[in-house]
């Protein structure tokens, strides 16, 4: 008990260093672009021939803008610790309240993606890992390496192509019923799938030379019921592993997608602001995604002593 007590602390004192490296990151780099927020902020409300000096003074002065930069770090990190983000630079609305409305869209699209992508994937696997026929086998084994090396916004455009503008089935944009949910999943989810198929099949393949396998068939159990029932157990720890890398595509997935279909959401706010040097709402979205990045790694710690017994007794 008091391993995984220390073990959690440890890993909670990780979490905290990534999220500040990556907040810390994300501001030098922002505030080293070549541009002046004000500038931009006056330019896209059509101010910027009507205002005076003191009143773009006032301005710098709100945003903290005329402060060194040692200070505006500072700021910037006293108010991110309290998730206050300050106002968008283009539209003035507080980026916590953007972030917390475009988040559940994007999160829906994620998570409906990776059931997919699962599906997809472990149903390939399994049954390439059943198959007897090694034409078959290896026709389905191909199926992923073509996948995954299939741009995002290319898969995109051409599930628009065929299934909304060809065949009119599904809605070309916007966020309105499941129907418009069903061909950006499927853009995000067909390369995820690939990788998880290529991992599990050779996880598998492992697995079924292990000397325990020959022990199970000798007493009389089918292909079926061994792979379902021990071999798939063992095979799956390798994808826990790449969850971490799974969210990360999801998450620069989602910011091509939604832009490809026109969908409000986390990835298509992050395009806007990036666009338009949206200081405020860039940093905000950086550390959302850290914190996305960093909670789904802490839970693959958690459950990895549950599926493999050596890293349980490692941990206590």
């Amino acid at each position: 008990m008091k391993g995984t007590v220390l073990y959690l602390l440890a890993r909670g004192g990780q979490a905290l260093l990534v999220l500040w490296a990556a907040f810390s990151l994300s501001f030098v780099i922002l505030y080293a672009l070549p541009s002046d927020p004000v500038s931009i902020m006056l330019n896209q409300s059509g101010e910027q021939s009507t205002v005076n000096q003191q009143q773009v003074a006032a301005l710098r002065a709100q945003y903290h803008l005329d402060e060194p930069l040692a200070v505006q770090y500072g700021i910037a990190l006293w108010h991110a610790v309290q998730l206050d983000f300050g106002n968008s630079i283009q539209s003035g609305q507080p980026v916590s309240a953007s972030l917390a409305e475009a988040l559940p869209k994007t999160a829906a699209l994620a998570l409906v993606s990776l059931v997919v992508a699962l599906v997809l994937g472990v149903s390939l696997a399994l049954v390439a890992s059943l198959t007897r026929q090694r034409w078959l086998r290896d026709l389905l084994l191909g199926l992923p390496a073509i996948a995954v090396s299939l741009p995002t916004f290319w898969v995109g455009l051409l599930l628009l192509q065929w299934f909304s503008f060809g065949w009119h089935w599904f809605p070309a944009m916007g966020n309105q019923g499941l129907a418009s949910l069903v061909l950006p999943t499927l853009t995000l989810a067909i390369p995820t799938s690939a990788v998880i198929a290529q991992v599990l099949a050779r996880s598998l393949a492992a697995t079924w030379r292990l000397p325990f396998v020959d022990a199970l068939r000798a007493k009389g159990l089918s292909p079926l019921r061994v792979l379902l029932t021990h071999v798939l157990h063992n095979a799956v720890i390798p994808i826990l592993s790449l969850s971490g890398v799974i969210v990360g595509s999801l998450l620069a997935g989602s910011v091509v997608t939604e832009t490809v279909f026109s969908r409000e959401g986390v990835g298509r706010l992050a395009q806007g602001a990036v666009s338009t040097q949206d200081i405020p709402v860039v940093q905000g979205v950086v550390v959302l995604a850290a914190l996305i990045f960093i909670a789904v790694n802490l839970l693959v710690d958690l459950l990895y002593p549950l599926l493999d017994p050596r890293i349980r007794g490692a941990v206590r």
